[in-house]
């Protein structure tokens, strides 16, 4: 006898009009019950008969293991329960807070995170997958928001294509198990140079598959994610790994491996970058050049300091830097990295000669003329024709800007920045010209106390109208200085009559970065405003917001 359910499934397939209803079966009286007069409609009716029919006889199964093992265990402190609160009203899970009264509270998720995972801190299972959706609308969480999540944000992205970034994103996931030490975020350290490296192209010890599946078989942003990872641990194993594949991957593919071996660079991935110089693409040439260039002991760097050493050169006096730009850009120094054709429209020996000397060791220049970066920057600058001319002054002082943001030499940025601007009354000398090439870069190459200090100087005499690169340079949140600094310029431009939009960019940094102990001064400036004007109502929400900031901060710190 075929099967009922067997018939009505073919009788679907082909259609009433080509194959005829089943007959009504006696066994089961129901089916003589429906009306045929609609051979689609009675179709329908008799497969809800059939499926409750078959339902109804069925037996229960025995139980089955899960097929996916559980997810790891974290052995994490939980958050407490008023942070756990916080972050649910921070993922806009439960409503919470006025626009009136605080500015965007979406705006603190960062910072709640990154304090969090300071911390140590796991959040509730219920709330990961709200974190990892937040997450995926802004790339600028996943960072700490991977790692928050822990192994079970990995587990769940493992079955969920929409949290695959989890995958692809660089972190110290904690370990199961692992409790993470609470306190400040830490530094990394300087890692030891291990092993060696050979050029590219040439074969490499191929590391173990099962050691490297994402590597040989991932998406190519977690093949990155992998290659920084391993290079923080190891940056030997990295390199060795980077070697395995290097003759096979796109010139698009090199360029951003090539620029993970940040990660870990040492004098040990010189003669692999020394052969990179050699790339058919110019952009992984120009990214290998720019590496060995912080690299004060590479033979790249030794050929710019001597390039450089011939461009400038202190005069026989001892009172000029004169200056000789290169004649021409040769084969040597395209190898090197320098473009024969200026991209930026400058002349080409001025492009030339900028290039030289941004990639030149920095400590060449002492050991050369004995001076000091202040000594030298104080020197007049001439061409070697003509020692009055002054026109490459600002050609040199912004490649040596360029250079000591690329080797990171705290000195050289504090002489180009020069001393913190004073107020006329304590100026004892004649104001220092303005920094040369970015100020904010360089102010990020100094220590975090004295970025700030600088900045709040900077801000009391020149008020905010130029400061918000600078104070974007600044670690979050604010020291009281640098706060207190900010907040009095506030106040200054609420009573000269500026309206609070004019400094937006600065209100919403201010937002995220005040020190929440300033909350009671700028209560007082609302206070002290005109009711019902825009001031009174900026100075109330970003007082409101730094109590809100304070209240989550003491969450944290329990």
């Amino acid at each position: 006898m075929p099967d009922p359910w067997e018939s009505l499934h073919t009788t679907a397939l082909l259609g009433t009009d080509r194959r005829p209803l089943p007959a009504a079966d006696p066994a089961v009286p129901a089916t003589g019950a429906v009306d045929r007069g609609d051979p689609a409609t009675a179709l329908l009716e008799l497969a809800a008969l059939e499926t409750v029919r078959r339902r109804a006889g069925g037996l229960p199964r025995a139980a089955t293991v899960p097929i996916d093992p559980p997810a790891p265990a974290d052995g994490r402190p939980e958050l407490p329960a008023p942070a756990a609160r916080r972050l649910s009203l921070l993922l806009g899970t439960r409503p919470g807070g006025s626009s009136a009264v605080l500015a965007n509270v979406a705006e603190l998720l960062p910072q709640w995170l990154g304090t969090a995972r300071a911390r140590g801190f796991r959040p509730p299972a219920a709330l990961v997958p709200s974190l990892l959706d937040a997450a995926r609308a802004r790339s600028e969480l996943r960072p700490d928001a991977v790692v928050l999540a822990g192994p079970l944000g990995r587990w769940l992205a493992a079955r969920n294509p929409d949290w695959r970034f989890v995958l692809r994103t660089t972190g110290d996931i904690p370990t199961p198990g692992e409790v993470p030490t609470t306190g400040d975020v830490p530094t990394t350290g300087e890692v030891p140079t291990t092993g060696g490296a050979s050029a590219p192209g040439t074969p490499a010890p191929r590391p173990a598959d099962g050691d490297h599946h994402l590597w040989h078989e991932g998406l190519f942003a977690e093949r990155v994610t992998h290659l920084t990872a391993l290079r923080r641990t190891d940056p030997a194993a990295g390199l060795a790994l980077l070697q395995s594949t290097w003759p096979t991957e796109r010139a698009e593919d090199r360029l951003l491996f090539l620029d993970a071996l940040q990660e870990g660079l040492s004098a040990a991935d010189e003669p692999f970058l020394e052969a990179a110089l050699g790339d058919r693409s110019k952009n992984v040439r120009a990214t290998a050049a720019e590496l060995l260039s912080t690299l004060p002991g590479s033979a790249l760097a030794r050929r710019m300091a001597e390039r450089a050493r011939a461009a400038v050169r202190l005069s026989d006096r001892g009172t000029h830097l004169l200056v000789t730009p290169p004649a021409e850009c040769d084969a040597a120094m395209q190898r090197d990295g320098i473009a024969p054709k200026s991209p930026t429209g400058r002349g080409e020996r001025a492009w030339w000669f900028g290039e030289v000397i941004a990639a030149a060791p920095l400590s060449a220049w002492s050991e050369a003329t004995g001076l000091t970066p202040d000594q030298l920057l104080a020197l007049r600058v001439g061409d070697s024709l003509d020692e009055t001319d002054g026109s490459w002054s600002d050609d040199l002082r912004e490649a040596w800007a360029r250079a000591a943001v690329r080797q990171q030499d705290a000195g050289w940025a504090r002489a180009l920045l020069g001393p913190a601007p004073a107020p006329a009354p304590q100026q004892r000398r004649a104001r220092a010209p303005r920094p040369s090439g970015a100020p904010a870069k360089l102010l990020a190459v100094l220590p975090a106390e004295e970025r700030a200090a600088w900045t709040a100087a900077f801000i009391e005499v020149h008020g905010l109208g130029e400061a918000f690169q600078l104070l974007g340079a600044c670690a979050t949140p604010w020291t009281p200085p640098l706060s207190t600094a900010v907040v009095a310029a506030l106040a200054r431009a609420a009573a000269s009559g500026a309206y609070p939009w004019s400094h937006s960019g600065v209100l919403g940094m201010t937002e995220r970065a005040l020190a929440p102990e300033t909350a009671a001064a700028v209560e007082e400036l609302a206070a002290q405003s005109t009711p019902a004007t825009a001031w009174a109502e900026t100075f109330a929400r970003l007082a409101g917001t730094l109590r809100f900031r304070e209240a989550m901060l003491a969450e944290l710190a329990a």
